[in-house]
């Protein structure tokens, strides 16, 4: 019998429903993306996915969304068979109508992360966020850790220690994101921002996953973000 996890969509959104922080943070990165949008919000510069759970309750709920067409974004045309061959199968890619209107109450999962992750150190212990490198010149939120409220910090993982747990796959995915990551910063000579679990901020070693505590005011800042 094949695993099914036990997931009720409705409850995860409604359980992770805050804002990153007080600032509208997409209003402050819009003004650097060439088609006016907030970067997280714009699928030609991040694609959302979406659990399958996900997509079988939204298409039941809003119109907001549809399964990616590849068509969108004709300026900037996306691979689409690459793109599929590197998303998981239980999950599918998605397009919205863009952050005009957008529902707030049927973004995916993918949508209210952005640009975190939960961190799985190499001995498969979760201790908190961190954030998606590839974003680090275009997110304000990367370049600003210290504004991420305390109560976007808990919902996210109240939810991902909950969903890691009925979702094996979507666990080993972040494990090997985590794994990544550790060797993406090996070679690039950096330590990883963590947002703990403990309620502070940390920079880890990726060859030990041993944590330094660190002022996040004191975490590096990047692209038209550095002077922030």
């Amino acid at each position: 019998m094949v695993y099914k996890p036990n997931l009720v969509i409705a409850n995860l959104y409604a359980r992770f429903a805050s804002p990153i922080c007080e600032v509208d943070c997409g209003q402050i990165c819009r003004q650097f993306n060439p088609s006016d949008k907030p970067f997280c919000c714009d699928i030609c510069v991040a694609v959302p996915v979406a659990l399958k759970e996900e997509w079988t309750y939204l298409k039941a709920n809003t119109q907001l969304w549809h399964r990616l067409r590849g068509d969108e974004c004709p300026q900037d045309p996306i691979d689409l068979p690459r793109m599929k061959a590197e998303t998981p199968n239980y999950m599918h890619l998605m397009a919205c109508k863009g952050p005009a209107f957008c529902e707030r109450d049927f973004r995916t999962l993918s949508c209210r992360q952005f640009p975190f992750s939960p961190y799985i150190t190499a001995d498969d212990r979760l201790i908190g966020l961190t954030y998606n490198w590839d974003f680090e010149e275009v997110c304000w939120v990367i370049s600003n850790l210290d504004r991420v409220s305390e109560q976007y910090r808990k919902e996210f993982l109240d939810i991902y220690d909950n969903l890691l747990f009925e979702h094996p796959s979507e666990y080993n995915s972040y494990y090997w994101l985590s794994e990544d990551m550790r060797e993406r910063f090996i070679k690039i000579g950096r330590q990883i921002p963590i947002l703990h679990r403990d309620g502070g901020y940390y920079l880890l070693d990726p060859q030990t996953d041993e944590c330094t505590s660190v002022d996040p005011l004191n975490l590096p800042r990047f692209g038209a973000y550095k002077q922030s």
